[in-house]
């Protein structure tokens, strides 16, 4: 086709189809408007059609590009989700899990203000009371915990699956579990509260306050599993600065509430359980807020909520063991607090803010263990094996890093620390040696903590919960009717922590190795 005929060819073919005149453009844009037609008349024939080679080349394009989009994370209102599966991981680590670190410790912060506004305006019967119910509240609250990372686990596998279409149901029965595992364990807490105290040894001079305290204490335990359910969801696709926002909202108000129910109006430990229980209301609201405006799979509706059985067995699988995991390692402490107890109420006191200092440095290392359960899961979802052990060593060297940084702050500046929480120097004694005996190696907590991530991350749950009782339970028992008896003091018996985490760490490290190269035989 000559140039003059092709100009007539594309002018009466752009008037037919279109109703437009390419003579009613300016010649200047004509001559530009002409050059273009003419390059795309190219690639069609007289009747409209692409010529072969054209269609075949487009066909390639769609294919490729219809691959893409489905391996794409889509755009929601809420932004991207965090990519897991592609690009340089330490970053991402650190990304994810330093909002989760700051979170946890801040709600570790405004917790120990609990016991900061009891010590010093309640007096130290208070004080010891609320720290006559510290283990009672581990075993709920690390129940709830451990049980929390079954949803992250399935969610984030259902990610790095691309089985994203299963998301919802998985999401509304995780909620509706998070419902009823919650009021379930409020009705047993109440019913157990008094025996489980009087078995660890509660003093009878406190033990009417430290009853009044974790009885309105256990009221807000529905509304914290809701929260921590809630919060695995949004850390499966890589959102924890959302958790951290509530906390800073709910721990202020915590905070702010503390101060007006104990100073202003007197209340004592119960104004310090009512500000927690409000607190947990509040955080539990806005998460369940936020998942009930996003338009993606991660939507709640409500009428949606029931259990279903095959996605609650995923969840369970791995929530289940971790979840006994995390109850039992707090009955350990029950018993440990028998021996903390048989030293009078300077040393429930010390050993109670002192274990405030733990907390802050354990959550470091927890953060990791959290982000190496979620991009392993997403991982050993899409089969990227190699991934999965870069995470691993990553979040190790992450985990006891970061954390033994926090205790070496704690280390230099320790008689200012510990005057925060108490005036009474035979108190701070005992908090003092309890620092310097567990809190500056905290950072070997990182160890067990997460290879146990890791190892649940791809299916594996039963394994480092049944090592993990034996390292923190078996051999804390063994512990205190052997070396504690032997040699009974403070000091001793503050040494079984540092030498549990050893053990235990080596054991699953074992674990973890075997387990990794029988994956990679495998898919060899």
């Amino acid at each position: 086709m000559g140039q003059k005929n092709t100009k007539k060819f594309f002018y009466r073919g752009v008037k037919e189809n279109t109703g437009l005149s390419i003579y009613k453009v300016s010649k200047k844009n004509a001559t530009f408007y002409y050059k273009m037609l003419h390059f795309f008349f190219l690639f069609v024939d007289k009747e409209w059609h692409f010529t072969k080679p054209v269609e075949h080349s487009l066909q390639q394009v769609y294919n490729a590009n219809e691959k893409i989009m489905k391996e794409e994370k889509p755009m929601t209102k809420q932004g991207k989700e965090m990519d897991m599966l592609q690009g340089k991981l330490s970053g991402k680590l650190i990304l994810f899990a330093l909002p989760l670190a700051f979170s946890s410790i801040l709600q570790q912060l405004f917790n120990s203000a609990d016991v900061a506004v009891v010590g010093r305006f309640a007096g130290g019967n208070a004080l010891a009371a609320v720290g006559s119910c510290v283990a009672l509240v581990g075993i709920f609250v690390n129940l709830i915990v451990g049980l929390s990372v079954g949803p992250n686990a399935a969610l984030a596998s259902l990610i790095g699956q691309k089985k994203r279409d299963k998301i919802p149901e998985m999401l509304h029965t995780i909620l509706a579990f998070g419902v009823l595992l919650g009021v379930g364990l409020m009705v047993l807490g109440l019913l157990l509260a008094r025996v489980i105290l009087e078995v660890s040894g509660t003093p009878e001079s406190v033990m009417g306050e430290a009853l009044v305290y974790i009885r309105i204490y256990l009221l807000s335990i529905p509304f914290m599993s809701v929260y921590n359910f809630g919060a695995a969801i949004l850390r499966s696709y890589g959102d924890t600065r959302r958790p951290m926002y509530y906390l800073i909202v709910s721990g202020t108000v915590n905070v702010i509430l503390n101060l007006v129910f104990v100073i202003g109006f007197g209340m004592g430990v119960s104004g310090v359980a009512i500000a927690t229980w409000i607190s947990n209301i509040i955080s539990t609201i806005m998460v369940l807020y936020h998942l009930a405006k996003r338009q993606d799979e991660f939507h709640l509706d409500r009428k949606q909520l029931e259990i279903n059985k095959k996605a609650l067995k995923k969840v369970l699988q791995i929530g289940i063991p971790a979840g006994i995991q995390g109850a039992i390692f707090s009955i350990s402490n029950v018993f440990i607090q028998s021996g903390i107890n048989s030293f009078g109420e300077d040393a429930i006191a010390g050993s109670s803010l002192a274990l405030n200092f733990e907390y802050f440095t354990y959550d470091i290392a927890n953060a990791f263990a959290q982000a190496a359960v979620t991009f392993t899961s997403q991982n050993y979802g899409a089969a990227n094996f190699k991934r999965c052990r870069k995470t691993f060593w990553l979040c190790m060297a992450f985990g006891i890093g970061f954390t033994e940084i926090l205790s070496i702050v704690f280390m230099i500046w320790d008689d200012f620390f510990v005057s925060i929480y108490t005036i009474s120097p035979a108190v701070a004694v005992y908090g003092l040696i309890r620092m310097h005996h567990v809190c500056s190696l905290e950072g070997l907590t990182a160890t067990y903590e997460v290879e146990s991530a890791a190892l649940r991350g791809m299916g594996k749950s039963l394994e480092p919960a049944v090592f993990t009782i034996l390292g923190t339970v078996v051999f804390r028992l063994i512990w205190l009717f052997t070396v504690f008896k032997w040699s009974p003091t403070y000091s001793m018996l503050m040494n079984v922590y540092v030498a549990s985490w050893v053990f235990t760490g080596v054991s699953i490290f074992i674990i973890y190795i075997r387990h990794m190269k029988k994956v990679e035989q495998e898919r060899v």
